[in-house]
């Protein structure tokens, strides 16, 4: 059954709303990806374009490939969309949706891109943001508060 999900960058300028289908998102590690987002991968989930609304305005989109355009917010830089050309889905960067903690890997694509050393962590050693105190003053001294 049909949910609806809401997301946006990091500043608010561009917001969202989309129904979706299940919770199965994917990572993309192919080079592209890895350079729109600045990571190594996209963490996407596909959703029909008739499905999406945009609620405040659309972001700005730049031809990334022949194939492609990603659209991001010219505000704050945020990555939102994977568009290929003509498609009837696209897909929204996992990190944009309020609630991204409801979306789950379910696959790997572009692997011949993929870097090994990041493909398990779950042994690292882990930190939460309230466990460093420089960066707590620093949140505490410009705004008096920690983020969300």
């Amino acid at each position: 059954m049909a949910r609806e999900m809401t997301g946006g960058c990091q500043c608010g300028s561009v917001r969202y709303t989309v129904l979706v289908e299940d919770d199965d998102a994917y990572l993309c590690h192919c080079r592209m990806c890895q350079r729109a987002t600045g990571g190594v991968f996209a963490a996407l989930k596909q959703v029909s374009r008739t499905a999406l609304r945009w609620t405040t305005r659309e972001p700005d989109r730049r031809a990334s490939s022949p194939i492609a355009s990603r659209g991001f917010c010219r505000h704050c830089g945020t990555p939102l969309t994977y568009e290929g050309n003509g498609a009837d889905q696209l897909d929204l960067t996992a990190g944009s949706f309020d609630d991204a903690g409801r979306l789950r890997p379910t696959g790997h694509f572009g692997v011949e891109s993929r870097h090994a050393a990041w493909r398990d962590t779950a042994g690292l050693p882990e930190k939460r943001t309230d466990e460093l105190p420089h960066i707590v003053g620093k949140w505490m001294e410009t705004s008096g508060k920690l983020p969300d």
